[in-house]
């Protein structure tokens, strides 16, 4: 009896021993969670709270406008036909007493505006001032409890960054979707007089228009503004530093006003540097002055690099115009400059910036980088005729008249009706003062092109 039982009990520890180790095993056969695996779920948790933290600080916008229905129906006496056009767009509460941030072109001309909120309720709305440089408009609604967005610098913003945008894209209200931040300080994309944008891969599309690009936490650093062509994936916001300026002043009176020193810049290229003599140190070329502005005042003069401005360094080009934007009308600044290779430091005070000064800022980008025939480069002298034609009256220089394809002057930039008034910082009155600047194979040119002046290195080594 007594070795039955030990057999027994001996027989119950193996079947015991054997579970156990059939559940082992099992338990091995499904592996922990990896460090991967919790990266994925904490991002996707990211995204989830990001959407519901602003989802409620967001509007869609529908708009409605009257068009006259032809030439005919609009003139018909007292009774005036006109065709109901229907617009979609998006907006972001700024203030929870009714003010909404969106773009400009989905307001603009309205007759009727009407914003839909998260949870369904509707408001007709009223526009209270628009921004023609920068593209974004303030509509105001009868509210007391809105949900205002957290906005955040968009200073510091790089790219890679995770973002998200939200909007309305095809009247799709509250439609979500997640990408990077591709560039920053995108400009020369010629829309707006003011352009500084964030470029972003995040998709999108019509009715996007006005709603906000936010980062993890929620934050607004952009305002979504328009994209590149359909389903490309290149989409631009302006910067929550230039929005959040923008709305407060037109809350405040219904226009905005700038600061302004009067001069057109360009992208200072490495080959133009070490033409003046700033290689290493970036800087924004001035190419033109506003005559009678605080810059001419000042003595600053078309050739000059532009290093500092009170103190701050002058990176790109577009630093310099951030640089302005942000100091008060009437204020003395600080420049420092490079003229004929050697600093210099003069003082100017800003004036209110012109309602359209698009000539007077940022002039079209060139290539990096000459008889003229080997140049690829066919020149004229400026007839009054031409200069009438081309606008160029009270001006002298040479024209060009055409560009070879693939030449020298087609690799630095040049086009047709450029008319070229300067020669290594000499003033040209005919195209035999270029000729006789490109005896070296080479020549710094200045060259206006309709509103805009610019400077373009010809060589003929290119």
């Amino acid at each position: 009896m007594l070795r039955f039982s030990t057999h027994l009990r001996r027989s119950a520890c193996l079947l015991a021993a054997s579970l156990a180790l059939g559940c082992a095993a099992r338990v091995r056969e499904t592996p922990p969670a990896t460090a991967a695996d919790v990266s994925l779920s904490a991002l996707q948790d990211a995204f989830t709270r990001t959407a519901e933290r602003v989802s409620p600080s967001v509007v869609a916008i529908r708009v409605e406008s009257r068009r006259p229905m032809g030439p005919l129906g609009a003139l018909v006496p007292g009774n005036p036909q006109f065709q109901i056009q229907h617009g979609t767009g998006s907006g972001v509460v700024l203030r929870a007493d009714g003010f909404i941030l969106t773009n400009k072109h989905v307001v603009d001309n309205a007759s009727r505006v009407e914003v839909v909120f998260r949870d369904g309720h509707k408001a007709i709305g009223k526009v209270v001032g628009i921004d023609d440089a920068t593209d974004l408009a303030v509509v105001k609604v009868e509210a007391s409890a809105l949900a205002p967005a957290p906005f955040a610098d968009s200073g510091p913003v790089r790219p890679g960054q995770w973002v998200m945008a939200v909007g309305s894209p095809f009247g799709l209200d509250y439609s979500v979707t997640v990408g990077v931040v591709s560039a920053i300080g995108r400009a020369t994309v010629g829309m707006n007089e003011i352009e500084d944008y964030l470029q972003t891969d995040a998709s999108i599309n019509p009715g996007n228009s006005g709603g906000p690009l936010v980062n993890l936490n929620g934050e607004v650093i952009g305002i979504n503004t328009m994209i590149v062509g359909g389903g490309t994936g290149i989409g631009f916001a302006i910067p929550s530093s230039i929005a959040q300026s923008v709305a407060e002043q037109l809350i405040a009176g219904g226009d905005v006003h700038r600061a302004f020193i009067g001069v057109a810049f360009q992208e200072l290229t490495p080959e133009l540097a070490e033409q003046f003599g700033t290689t290493g140190q970036g800087g924004a070329l001035v190419s033109s002055i506003v005559p009678g502005g605080p810059a001419e005042k000042a003595g600053i003069a078309p050739g000059d690099v532009v290093l500092r401005v009170d103190g701050q360094a002058i990176g790109e080009s577009r630093d310099l115009l951030r640089a302005i934007l942000k100091k008060p009308i009437g204020v003395a600044v600080q420049l420092v400059v490079v003229r004929d290779r050697q600093p210099r430091t003069l003082s100017l005070v800003t004036v209110e910036r012109p309602h359209s000064a698009r000539a007077a800022e940022v002039a079209p980008p060139v290539g990096a980088a000459p008889s003229s025939q080997n140049l690829g480069l066919h020149l004229s002298p400026l007839t009054a005729e031409l200069a009438q034609q081309l606008g160029y009256q009270g001006l002298d220089g040479a024209i060009v008249l055409e560009i070879a394809r693939g030449g020298a002057a087609e690799h630095a930039g040049l086009v047709p009706g450029d008319l070229i008034v300067e020669a290594d910082h000499r003033a040209v009155h005919t195209v035999a003062d270029v000729e006789a600047a490109l005896g070296d194979g080479s020549a710094l040119l200045r060259v206006r092109r309709r509103d805009a002046a610019l400077y373009v290195l010809l060589s003929v080594r290119d």
